[in-house]
């Protein structure tokens, strides 16, 4: 993915950690920690030894399927969900595309790259950033959102969700933080009664495969196919073919469900705590990562980097003006009260 430091769209948490990052304390990036775990780089490293052979996905992709209960030509499989933005900006015929805001950044890029006029929705503070499908444009015919959003951490109802599915309207739903949410609740991968929805999955945030990239794509099967035939060659590698494989077998999905449980836990200490400093959170929060309001946040943020944190900035979200938003990573308990007061000193509290 492209970085450019003069389009906000194209800034990312990466860019928080990428000078000095093993000094700092990453609180920017969504990744979850410890991860990849130690059986995934086993099986990542021994699929090291067919590198000669071209990739082969269709065991991959069978067991995305099997993983989501959908035929295989529902499934595509993409370098990441950043491939599935690009794709479906170049290849579907819309006239009229809108995103709804605040979210996850690529997706308008994408769109705006490929010669789109984007229209925005902005959600509303005051509304708790929730979705209000009245305002969607009735002529969208392109309609893009997460779920649960980024950088809201907001899990929007399902049922809310597919208000916005009609003949002639492509629905793309990001869900590339549900396998952070318990039960998946609200989860629309699967679903085949849905007109028109595409739903984006990422592996790489629940398991730490960013550098490896890979995601998929659930839709009709003449989307997949249109989408497929944009794709180059061979366009996922055959470690991360091995690797979404063994990432949506059962014992993979139980592990991650656990793995949520655990990170519910934590985002609960890290609201409180935050909530005790007398800031607000958005919420209640369903993510990995909580949005809070911080007063002077761009000199809040570099004070963090100071004292070794590096917290992911919220201005260059559409939809989140002004110099007041932060994004946080959920991280352990121990690391949330080494960040509580940090923040304690950043404001001049201590």
């Amino acid at each position: 993915m492209r970085t450019d430091t003069s389009d906000p769209l194209r800034h990312h948490g990466d860019a928080e950690v990428r000078d000095g990052g093993p000094a700092l304390v990453d609180l920017a990036v969504n990744v979850r920690t410890g991860t990849p775990p130690a059986w995934l780089r086993d099986l990542i490293a021994a699929s090291l030894t067919g590198l000669a052979a071209y990739p082969d996905g269709r065991a991959a992709r069978a067991a995305v399927a099997a993983r989501h209960g959908v035929p295989v030509e529902r499934v595509l499989l993409t370098a990441g969900a950043a491939e599935a933005f690009v794709l479906l900006a170049r290849t579907l015929r819309v006239r009229r595309p809108v995103v709804v805001h605040p979210q996850f950044t690529e997706p308008e890029a994408a769109l705006r790259d490929a010669g789109h006029e984007v229209g925005r929705v902005p959600l509303r503070e005051r509304d708790g950033f929730r979705l209000s499908p009245k305002a969607v444009p009735q002529d969208a015919d392109l309609v893009v959102l997460g779920n649960p959003t980024n950088p809201t951490s907001v899990l929007h109802p399902a049922a809310t969700v597919t208000e916005l599915a009609r003949p002639g309207r492509t629905l793309v739903v990001d869900e590339a933080f549900m396998d952070a949410v318990p039960g998946e609740r609200e989860a629309l991968a699967g679903r085949t009664d849905v007109p028109g929805l595409v739903v984006l999955r990422s592996l790489t945030k629940t398991w730490g495969l960013a550098g490896l990239r890979i995601g998929y794509v659930l839709a009709a099967p003449d989307t997949v196919r249109a989408l497929e035939r944009a794709q180059p060659l061979w366009p996922v590698s055959t470690p991360a073919l091995v690797a979404a494989q063994a990432c949506v077998s059962p014992e993979a999905v139980a592990e991650a469900e656990r793995a949520a449980r655990r990170i519910a836990a934590d985002r609960a200490v890290l609201v409180a705590g935050l909530r005790e400093e007398g800031l607000t959170v958005v919420g209640p929060p369903r993510a990995p990562f909580v949005l809070t309001r911080v007063p002077g946040a761009t000199e809040i943020r570099r004070r963090l980097r100071g004292l070794g944190f590096a917290v992911r900035r919220g201005d260059t979200f559409p939809g989140l003006d002004g110099d007041r938003w932060l994004r946080l990573a959920v991280r352990d308990g121990r690391t949330t009260e080494a960040f509580l007061t940090a923040l304690r000193k950043a404001r001049g509290e201590e």
